[in-house]
């Protein structure tokens, strides 16, 4: 997505933050019911410690308003921030690190970091962001294939990897506690379909995400972190993880939803973050 691009999408959706307008591209909400202007969401995420961006993979609005609130985060001078990502996995930082520091190509960044369909449109201005302004940018996720290995075989598989693959997850034995809300819907989702293991695969994601974000926390640092929504609402997932382990972080946690009509949404669709972002059904998918 290059400059023009950016710059056009943001005139347009500019637009949209005006209250007359009848067809808004997106509405903010906060857990209380109240719509909120992006300047005061702004200033209320930019004190944060840590905010979790609680995305739909394929929703244009997500991505672009990831792009603005970095840009935001990163040109303020009082706070250091990182960017972390679910779109990398561990075992890419060093990729990633050569390529933000030009010690390799994009072409052969590009070819080897085992990328998403949609990284070209939905996360390349991300890692762009991040190398144009020296910002550190980590890779938080598990291996995938490791997180299939738990899916196939359960958590024990875990303690047979060698000393190296360890390195790429969270520290072994990973408490799970699979009574958490979050975790029940998924398996009930599923309707039963993995047992257990389901769950596994799913906890140790949110724990290695939450291992590196922490690995990554300096003092005063300030961690913007982009994830799907399932993996920090309701404050479990990554957050519960982190909180299981420090105290002291200011978090905040910010969803997506679709619905028929921004202007029409039921208080309990706002309950699972800080603030939700609204968007219409109707809004385009990038894939």
């Amino acid at each position: 997505m290059g400059k023009l691009f950016i710059v056009s999408i943001l005139s347009f959706f500019l637009a949209a933050l005006h209250t007359d307008v009848e067809k808004p591209a997106y509405l903010i909400y906060s857990s209380e019911g109240d719509t909120v202007l992006y300047s005061d969401f702004m200033d209320q995420i930019s004190s944060q410690d840590l905010i979790f961006f609680g995305e739909l993979h394929n929703d244009p609005i997500s991505h672009w308003l990831q792009y603005e609130i970095a840009n935001e985060l990163i040109a303020d001078p009082s706070r250091q921030t990182h960017i972390g990502m679910e779109m990398f996995e561990a075992d890419q930082q060093l990729l990633i690190d050569e390529y933000l520091s030009n010690l390799i190509s994009q072409s052969s960044f590009e070819s080897e970091a085992r990328l998403w369909s949609n990284y070209e449109t939905d996360y390349k201005p991300i890692l762009e962001l991040a190398k144009e302004n020296d910002v550190q940018l980590i890779a938080t996720n598990i291996p995938r294939r490791y997180a299939s290995s738990v899916f196939r075989d359960g958590l024990a598989v875990l303690d047979s990897l060698s000393s190296e693959a360890k390195q790429w997850i969270a520290p072994l034995p990973i408490e799970i506690d699979i009574t958490i809300p979050s975790y029940v819907s998924i398996a009930e989702a599923a309707g039963g379909h993995g047992g257990d293991n389901l769950i596994y695969a799913q906890a140790v994601k949110d724990a290695t995400m939450a291992h590196f974000i922490l690995l990554n926390m300096g003092l005063d640092d300030q961690l913007f972190h982009l994830n799907g929504s399932y993996h920090s609402n309701n404050w479990e997932g990554i957050i519960w993880f982190i909180e299981d382990q420090v105290s002291g972080y200011e978090i905040m946690s910010i969803n997506t939803i679709l619905v028929d009509d921004p202007f029409d949404v039921d208080l309990e669709e706002l309950s699972a973050a800080d603030f939700t972002i609204v968007v219409p059904r109707s809004m385009t998918r990038t894939y």
